[in-house]
């Protein structure tokens, strides 16, 4: 089992539990680290507070006292805890760092290689493409992250000849010091998640965190045509491996009418890949870059892209009932995931949309629903996307939730149409995570009567 190395701190303060925190918990304690865990909303009773005070943790749970920072060192937060707590931003005063568990499982790590992936978008798609690249071309690999499984965990039992492959969110990213991947992905950067980091800036400053402390023996893959990744790339000290739809014969990846290249090479014809979407065009372009570089071989990823259609609750393709065409993409948490989604279908489509108010204006996916005959919408947001539908002259229908919304959706459709859920909101108004939202979608589609 792999062990803490250059980690200095001997008081280490976890802050929020969920997976993460119990991961991050349970492997200091195994470093012999003296641990107080502080979570808000965990009963004194829980299992999982027996658990962990049997093997030696201080656990206080169901307030925020800000007695849990003293004879601390260091916090380990959840990366869902906003800094606006106030255990943190009294941590801030006291000048007491503050990293996310992130920053431990690269500490966990010796001589691995690992590749670490961000962006507003694409994400998932772009991870779990380059994993099974690297699968199919018989390179050893774990992946592990924000696409659901918790980095300390897999960094404890990681083999030698294993790299560790990351998908990274801002919030994650936030809380980083010393973590350095050898192959770096920056897809794309849009205003997103500002709730929580207060301005564009912040959230960019946090999404290069991801190249901060690369060196010229690295790799930072990056997407040419996106003008603020453009810029800010420009600080890296990595080798800059760019991707791009627009321009050709870059020494990166790129296509043209035909084929999917790299620098000169081509990879594969476009008519053989599986996937939909120009959006998903950006992310094979990146995950090609990204696989080759760490040893992919072309029949490798051949294989991948003639098979793939994508990952759950991103595009995903549910059923064909009556001939009408059901897609999951509930991980549509902002406005441009859902323009990306619209983009992809051109047949008449019913938009099911809705989620927690986040106080956005939602006149920007105007232009991408022309092909958007009805609309259902649900959720915080139902009333601000019930009056852009009634502004375009679009049939809107308001329901309680996912469930009612699938019902009504089919009862306004016409064969041959597309059902598409795609919410541009996040879930946290109604259900607890993206996934859950997904997944009464799917449900409520399989028992359609």
């Amino acid at each position: 089992m792999n062990t803490l190395r250059k980690f200095p701190y001997k008081h280490v303060l976890v802050l929020g539990l969920a997976k993460s925190g119990t991961a991050a918990a349970k492997a200091l304690l195994r470093n012999d680290i003296d641990v107080r865990i502080n979570d808000y909303h965990t009963n004194k009773d829980a299992e999982i507070v027996t658990e962990l005070t049997k093997l030696g943790a201080e656990v206080i749970v169901g307030s925020h006292p800000l007695y849990v920072l003293d004879k601390m060192e260091v916090i380990v937060k959840n990366p869902g805890i906003p800094y606006h707590n106030p255990v943190l931003q009294e941590a801030i005063k006291r000048e007491i760092p503050i990293i996310t568990e992130i920053e431990l499982a690269a500490r966990l790590l010796h001589q691995h290689d690992i590749i670490g992936i961000t962006g507003s978008n694409g994400k998932t798609t772009t991870t779990t493409l380059v994993h099974q690249m690297l699968v199919e071309s018989n390179e050893q690999v774990k992946l592990a992250g924000n696409i659901g499984v918790v980095a300390t965990e897999v960094a404890e039992t990681l083999e030698p000849d294993e790299a560790l492959l990351l998908e990274l969110s801002s919030f994650q990213l936030m809380g980083v010091r010393h973590f350095k991947p050898h192959v770096a992905a920056l897809l794309n950067l849009f205003d997103a998640h500002l709730d929580y980091h207060g301005t564009l800036d912040e959230y960019v400053k946090a999404k290069t965190n991801i190249f901060v402390n690369q060196t010229s023996d690295d790799y930072l893959v990056y997407n040419l045509d996106d003008e603020r990744v453009a810029d800010v790339i420009q600080r890296a000290k990595a080798n800059t491996i760019p991707f791009s739809m627009s321009k050709k014969h870059i020494a990166g990846a790129w296509l043209d009418d035909e084929y999917m290249y790299f620098k000169e090479e081509p990879v594969i014809a476009l008519r053989d890949i599986v996937l939909v979407g120009d959006h998903n065009k950006e992310n094979i372009l990146a995950a090609i870059a990204i696989a080759l570089l760490m040893g992919a071989t072309k029949s490798g990823i051949y294989r991948v892209l003639t098979t793939f259609s994508g990952v759950e609750h991103r595009l995903q393709f549910v059923a064909k009932k009556h001939e009408r065409l059901f897609y999951n993409d509930s991980k549509a948490t902002n406005m441009l995931a859902t323009e990306k989604a619209l983009q992809s279908f051109e047949k008449p489509t019913i938009l099911l949309a809705g989620g927690l108010d986040r106080g956005d204006e939602y006149d920007q996916l105007i232009p991408f629903l022309s092909h958007v005959k009805k609309m259902v919408v649900f959720g915080e947001t139902a009333n601000q996307l019930a009056s852009l539908a009634t502004k375009l002259g679009i049939v809107v229908k308001k329901v309680h939730d996912v469930k009612e919304a699938v019902q009504v959706a089919y009862t306004l459709s016409e064969p041959g149409e597309v059902i598409l859920l795609s919410p541009a909101c996040a879930s946290w108004d109604q259900y607890k995570t993206f996934e859950e939202r997904g997944n009464m979608f799917i449900q409520a589609v399989h028992t359609l009567a």
